[in-house]
């Protein structure tokens, strides 16, 4: 244990990590970001555009609750900040440049492309760093040193850092387009194979014969004149001219129908939506019985753990307790559910209404804090003695 170790935990009381030197030194000073390779795939591949975008708008549409209560931690990161602007930032109006969707589209780009997403809090209002331009500075004794944007330089205590996962490193989370990036990659060279052949019209479809040798100039002028005439936009092929007595054995019959490819741009385009969490069915629409399914399994697999990484780095950040809302159209089946066991609940007498409203995201509503006492018959739960069949008459009585 370093002497510099020492110190801090004796000032702190707190108990550091020895192994932390190792790990500093090993990913090194200051961990930069990865040149990213995925932007261009974003910008040509529409099923790449579509799939994060779909991701995105998903995510950022699902907004934070504030709930009552702190979380449980020895030294809240940010004291005095007080719960309404909070709520503000996260809900209404981030900083005076944004909206909040606007900023949570650039939090959740970020993090699918980049793994991370930086944060800077001012005391007023948040502002989002772009990964692909920050830096982490690393510390042997307490993990982060601060962050480097451009030259704009900042304290541990000024920047909330969400990651995604990663088996590399601790400072920096994988890009999620990594896992698929064979498949984008050969998808695109399959689109820009076909846009070329179609444009070249690389299949001859007529053949001039001469039988004397032509000059090199000669046949690409002839051939420049007959495609200025008959260019492959128009339907026209691309002519071939056999000259010096050549003769031809065989020409092909390939079409570009039987180069469209249809198969193996199916299956590329289904590994980039596997790697991501999205179903692919999501994007094929139609009439189809399992959508509803795949939208539940899209939200609850994909997209809720997602925000869930989001509101976490919030969460201890500013020591509130944060709910992602769940008023999710893709997860009302499973909301209807939640009603059904919570109702169960609150009338057999286990927990209050407001406990159950505490459950399923709404406020709480006064004068709702008491257990309700069954009452399947009229009594028998606050005294058994009343209630049921009454008495029968006494011999006596006329």
């Amino acid at each position: 244990m370093s002497r510099l170790t020492k110190i801090l935990e004796r000032f702190t009381g707190e108990k550091l990590n020895p192994s932390q030197p190792h790990i500093a030194r090993s990913e090194g000073s200051t961990i930069h970001p990865l040149p990213n390779s995925y932007w261009g795939y974003f910008e040509s591949l529409g099923i790449v555009n579509r799939a994060v975008n779909m991701l995105v708008d998903s995510a950022s549409q699902i907004d934070i609750i504030l709930d009552n209560d702190t979380i449980k931690q020895k030294v809240p990161p940010k004291k005095g900040i007080r719960r309404d602007l909070v709520d503000r930032v996260l809900n209404e109006e981030p900083n005076p440049f944004q909206d909040i969707s606007s900023f949570r589209r650039l939090l959740y780009t970020d993090l699918i492309t980049e793994g991370n997403c930086f944060v800077y809090f001012d005391g007023v209002h948040i502002y989002h760093l772009p990964a692909h331009l920050t830096d982490i500075l690393t510390d042997e004794s307490v993990y982060i040193e601060g962050y480097k944007c451009g030259t704009i330089s900042y304290a541990p205590e000024e920047v909330i850092h969400i990651r995604d996962n990663s088996v590399r490193s601790i400072y920096r989370g994988a890009s999620r387009l990594k896992a698929a990036e064979v498949n984008m990659r050969l998808l695109l060279r399959m689109t820009n194979f076909q846009d070329t052949f179609f444009q070249n019209g690389a299949i001859p479809g007529l053949i001039l014969k001469s039988e004397n040798a032509l000059s090199e100039k000669i046949k690409e002028k002839m051939i420049e004149s007959w495609l200025s005439a008959y260019s492959p936009e128009k339907g026209g092929k691309r002519p071939l001219i056999l000259d010096g007595g050549l003769e031809l054995d065989q020409l092909s019959n390939t079409t570009f129908r039987e180069l469209d490819f249809d198969i193996g741009i199916k299956t590329q385009e289904k590994a980039i939506l596997t790697a991501l969490g999205i179903p692919p069915i999501l994007l094929e629409g139609g009439n189809n019985a399992n959508i509803r399914p795949n939208q539940r399994l899209f939200y609850i697999e994909t997209v809720i753990p997602l925000v869930d990484k989001l509101v976490k780095g919030f969460e201890r950040y500013f020591g509130y307790k944060l709910i992602p809302d769940n008023d999710i159209p893709g997860l009302q089946p499973e909301l209807q559910d939640q009603a059904t066991f919570y109702t169960a609940l609150v009338n057999g007498g286990i927990i209050t209404v407001n406990e159950a409203r505490k459950g399923l995201a709404y406020d709480d509503m006064d004068g709702e804090d008491e257990l309700r006492i069954p009452q399947n018959v009229a009594g028998s739960a606050v005294d058994p003695s009343s209630g049921g069949r009454p008495a029968a008459p006494k011999d006596d009585e006329t």
